[in-house]
């Protein structure tokens, strides 16, 4: 009888009432205000980085960061997606994965040219050899977005929406 009465929820137990507080929808806007900021300061900063350390090519690099991140918002607001604070880490995360490509491609450019490649067939040749990891880890991040999404509501998987805002964005930025 007890464990049914757990279970229930419904014990013969008195309740006292301390404290009480309303949350209103303007804490989850500050909350997401301030990730979108951090996330402005963090890409500056990624920016920054890529253009002192990669010189024309880090610029060249921050060009396409900028240009990726206004065609990944305005897919967002095609479909239309709602940003919430996991949508935003999703897009911060997108991001993350598009320089960790251009520094890929980079190195592999760099090496190319200490072997004493023209820069051109370097560029090739180091795109070429890069490529193969940006779309495997491409791939394995899609089949995860895909997998946290949970389109056919899998009972043994999460189903909440904040989860599937971040998988979507997540895997609208890679796409």
């Amino acid at each position: 009888k007890l464990s049914i009465q757990l279970n229930a929820g419904a014990l013969p137990v008195p309740i006292k009432l301390i404290e009480q507080r309303n949350v209103g929808a303007t804490l989850g806007e500050e909350s997401v205000n301030k990730s979108v900021r951090a996330g402005v300061i963090g890409l500056l900063l990624v920016m920054f980085f890529m253009l002192s350390y990669y010189g024309k090519l880090g610029l060249l690099a921050d060009l396409a960061l900028i240009n990726y991140g206004l065609i990944t918002l305005a897919v967002y607001k095609l479909i239309p997606v709602t940003l919430t604070l996991p949508g935003v880490a999703g897009f911060i995360l997108s991001v993350g994965m598009a320089v960790d490509s251009n520094i890929l491609i980079f190195e592999r450019i760099k090496e190319e040219k200490r072997m004493g490649k023209p820069l051109k067939i370097a560029m090739e040749l180091g795109f070429g050899r890069a490529w193969d990891s940006i779309r495997d880890a491409n791939v394995c991040t899609l089949i995860t977005a895909f997998i946290l999404f949970n389109p056919f509501n899998w009972t043994f998987l999460n189903v909440s929406g904040t989860v599937r805002g971040f998988a979507l964005t997540l895997a609208l930025g890679i796409t």
